[in-house]
């Protein structure tokens, strides 16, 4: 049964991805009960899980605000999933049905039907659905956790990264199409890693130029450097 501050939780993630919640936005304790029908105590504890998960920030005489794009955090974190969703999807693809593999076509096609009137915050949406497809059959919990974690710990920003670079999420879904190619074929792990863990870094890389770009051309600082591989 969920609890009231599962229930608060993902009801403040959700408009946090929505962008209800803004980068920087306070999240009133008082008025967050009443938005939700709930008492303060059950707001509280889904607020600490926020902040334990980086989501959202407490300073004192403030209170919590929503975190924003961090650059450092953003990377590290993309590296961090680059790196377990790799290997997870690897993992998991020798038991994917057919059946699978079409729900996951079907999902790619939603997002490639919003590449011509973009929206950044549904296309997120869906990127995840695809990707949970691929996690289904996952026999070690705790590469699934660390997964989780990453993904919640982006949570306050994965509804605006591809608003940052709305051009990257052509190039993403061709990306999902070659990585089901590969499991339909029955493809070798290590093809399958290098795909899927390629995937998540070329979406750091266009973000990283996004932020060069954006600061006239000046290099990023080496904690934000990540090796550039070519793209698959």
């Amino acid at each position: 049964m969920t609890s009231k501050a599962d229930q608060a939780y993902r009801e403040i993630l959700s408009g946090i991805n929505a962008g209800r919640y803004a980068p920087g936005a306070r999240l009133v304790l008082a008025q967050l009960a009443a938005e939700l029908d709930m008492s303060v105590v059950p707001v509280r504890e889904a607020i600490r899980r926020l902040q334990s998960e980086s989501v959202v920030a407490y300073t004192r005489n403030v209170g919590a605000t929503v975190i924003g794009i961090d650059p450092e955090i953003y990377h590290d974190t993309m590296e961090t999933l680059a790196l377990v969703e790799g290997y997870s999807t690897a993992l998991c693809a020798p038991l994917i049905t057919g059946e699978e593999i079409e729900r996951a076509r079907a999902i790619n096609e939603r997002m490639r039907g919003l590449l011509v009137d973009f929206n950044a915050v549904e296309f997120t949406r869906l990127n995840k659905e695809f990707h949970s497809v691929l996690f289904e059959h996952h026999q070690n919990s705790h590469i699934l956790d660390l997964v989780h974690r990453g993904w919640a710990r982006l949570a306050a920003l994965r509804s605006s990264t591809f608003a940052y670079v709305p051009h990257r999420a052509d190039r993403s879904v061709e990306e999902h199409d070659h990585l089901l190619d590969l499991i339909a074929a029955g493809a070798e792990f290590a093809a399958v890693e290098q795909a899927a863990r390629q995937h998540r870094l070329n979406t750091l890389n266009t973000y990283l130029d996004h932020v060069v770009a954006s600061s006239d051309g000046a290099d990023p600082p080496d904690s934000l450097k990540t090796e550039r591989t070519p793209h698959v």
